[in-house]
């Protein structure tokens, strides 16, 4: 059964969502996106998947195509007419079309399109078993803090990956780990210690990075939010990845090199349970 998909004010067939091909976002990369979980046919800490957006856009000086609560109407549309209980809505925004030209168009009108992707997010295979990294250079430019669809550097790191056997890549940066290919990376230390990268222009500030970091702490956990080199994650207890669509998964090894015992910790399958306990009692975390 074809999808429905939303682009540029109309939900149409999968097969009928086409945009120009002279939108910027196809040209140029010159567009923003952002991916929302849903659990029980609803929207995850959604709220601050929108704000992140507004930050993103503001950022590129584009305007948005429509209101938040706009944005909301066509994301449950789109989760309704597609019947998804567990998945993902995506959607996009970029500067719209315009003849080529590297300078901005002027008074452009935003391009907007959104569609869902329905998939297991709860019993993913991955959370029991982890995954396997290997480390790769970071050859992405140098605003990592706002969610572009510049996606080619990390492309590559993700196929790098499988081509090795492994699942994902962590991208190294200056001798330390900047992230995933698509998510937030922590190591956790002895003494209930957990280490990720500081917020800054190298990664996104991850919406699930958020929450879990808040849920750690009120766990007990201590937070360093710190650098921490290739050699550091062989050393760890623990290490794990966050993101949207995987929550909390354990990391069991780096360029072939078992972390602790090999297996998924206690620490990154706890996270893991708060985080999937509290929203599906709040879809706001």
């Amino acid at each position: 059964m074809s999808r429905i998909f939303y682009v540029n004010g109309s939900f149409v067939d999968e097969q009928d969502a086409k945009i120009s091909v002279l939108d910027r976002g196809f040209l140029f990369a010159d567009a923003v996106y952002e991916v929302s979980s849903v659990l029980d046919g609803k929207l995850i800490d959604n709220k601050a998947h929108l704000a992140r957006l507004q930050r993103s856009l503001a950022e590129l000086s584009m305007a948005p195509a429509c209101s938040d609560e706009e944005l909301v109407s066509v994301q449950n549309q789109l989760i309704a007419l597609n019947n998804v209980q567990e998945g993902l809505v995506y959607l996009q925004v970029s500067r719209g079309a315009a003849d080529r030209d590297f300078a901005f168009p002027k008074n452009p009108t935003s391009s907007l399109v959104m569609f869902t992707q329905e998939m297991p997010l709860i019993d993913r295979p991955s959370a029991k078993t982890g995954i396997d990294v290997i480390s790769v250079p970071d050859i992405r430019w140098a605003r990592r803090d706002i969610k572009t669809v510049g996606l080619l550097a990390p492309s590559l790191a993700k196929q790098q990956a499988l081509d090795a056997g492994a699942h994902d890549a962590w991208m190294v940066e200056d001798g330390y780990v900047t992230e995933g290919t698509s998510n937030n990376a922590y190591i956790v230390r002895d003494d209930n210690v957990i280490q990720t990268r500081h917020l800054g222009s190298e990664i996104l500030s991850g919406i699930t990075r958020n929450a879990v970091l808040r849920f750690a702490k009120e766990e007990g956990y201590r937070i360093v939010e710190e650098p921490f080199t290739v050699e550091s994650v062989k050393n760890a207890n623990e290490a794990f990845f966050t993101s949207a669509s995987a929550f909390v998964t354990p990391v069991v090894s780096i360029d072939g090199h078992a972390i602790g015992t090999g297996k998924p910790g206690s620490v990154t399958q706890r996270l893991r349970k708060v985080y999937i306990d509290t929203a599906l009692q709040s879809t706001d975390l």
